[in-house]
């Protein structure tokens, strides 16, 4: 342990009494943490969560519990996960993804719920406004449905030659609808002819990349979904299969070997979740909390990938970029 991280943790462990005083004498709060993916994908944002209530005086299996479930991609789990939180009666439940809010928001209209990743928390309902969230719904947004239109323009400027490309989205999830439109939008402007391809459950995505080769798109976007998203290996074998370059929000993606990601940084979403999580701890009311933006966005390009396919990534383009994966 470098000098840094034994500061850090050494904090956490001298404040969290601190914590404890916000509960009532005896009660160690327990945090619900739902999860699409299967923990290998995701350890790295239970991290950052953890870390983020480290520095508000919380550790784990000290003066709070975290119990996590995760649906290990299958996005019909959403709902009985959700319903486990109740039962357990946990103090708050952690979330990212308009489908499992959605579930959490179905299963308690009493326990309060933290947004770790959500495109448009008003638009969806979740919170009146990102002022004054009211109810018991506050957290962290993305911004994502804004950003359609940017990765077209990405992609375009990345593959000057592009006349066609996919939108692989998921039907089940309500925000999406919002997403294929502002593509169709930021189609007609860059004078691009867009395809519609669906995959709501696992089984159904390897299919779409069959329906999408019949269709010969030049590259590929990935609507940010808690499944496609828990899914991002598979996505980015079938999408090398078919030479298609793709973009879509979280660098996680270009990692897994998308051409490119451009958004906000998913780990820090669930750092700055964790305030959330603490100050509900200590009494405030989530709906009283107002929704964060966020103020920084990050371009990744993963030029492997760029290689493979044999594209040469314009300098223009380079030069923007926050991390080049070579």
């Amino acid at each position: 342990m470098d000098r840094r991280t034994f500061i850090a943790v050494a904090a956490a462990w001298l404040t969290a009494p601190l914590a404890v005083e916000a509960q009532p004498a005896g009660k160690i709060p327990v945090i619900g943490y739902l999860d699409a993916a299967t923990p290998s994908l995701t350890q790295h944002l239970r991290e950052a969560f953890r870390q983020g209530l480290q520095q508000h005086g919380w550790v784990e299996g000290r003066n709070v519990v975290i119990e996590y479930r995760s649906a290990e991609g299958r996005s019909e789990r959403f709902p009985e996960m959700a319903a486990e939180m109740v039962r357990l009666n946990v103090s708050v439940i952690i979330v990212a993804g308009e489908p499992m809010i959605l579930a959490a928001k179905q299963a308690t209209s009493t326990i309060p719920i933290v947004m770790a990743a959500v495109g448009d928390p008003v638009g969806r309902g979740f919170v009146a406004s990102l002022a004054r969230p009211g109810g018991d719904i506050t957290g962290v947004s993305n911004l994502a449905v804004d950003l359609t239109g940017k990765w077209l323009e990405l992609l375009k400027e990345a593959v000057p030659q592009l006349t066609k490309v996919a939108v692989l989205r998921n039907p089940a999830n309500p925000s999406h609808a919002a997403f294929w439109r502002e593509a169709q939008d930021a189609a007609r402007a860059l004078k691009v002819q867009i395809l519609e391809a669906q995959a709501k459950t696992v089984e159904e995505i390897e299919p779409a990349f069959v329906a999408m080769a019949r269709e010969r798109p030049g590259a590929l976007i990935v609507i940010p979904d808690p499944l496609l998203n828990s899914q991002r290996v598979r996505v980015a074998s079938l999408a090398e299969r078919q030479r298609l370059p793709w973009i879509t929000l979280f660098k996680e993606s270009a990692n897994a070997g998308a051409l490119m990601s451009y958004g906000p940084s998913l780990q820090e979403n669930y750092r700055r979740a964790a305030a959330y999580v603490d100050k509900i701890l200590r009494g405030t009311k989530p709906g009283d909390i107002p929704v964060e933006q966020p103020t920084k966005f990050e371009l990744v390009i993963n030029l492997k990938t760029a290689k493979a396919l044999g594209l040469t990534i314009p300098q223009s383009v380079l030069l923007r970029a926050d991390q080049v994966i070579e």
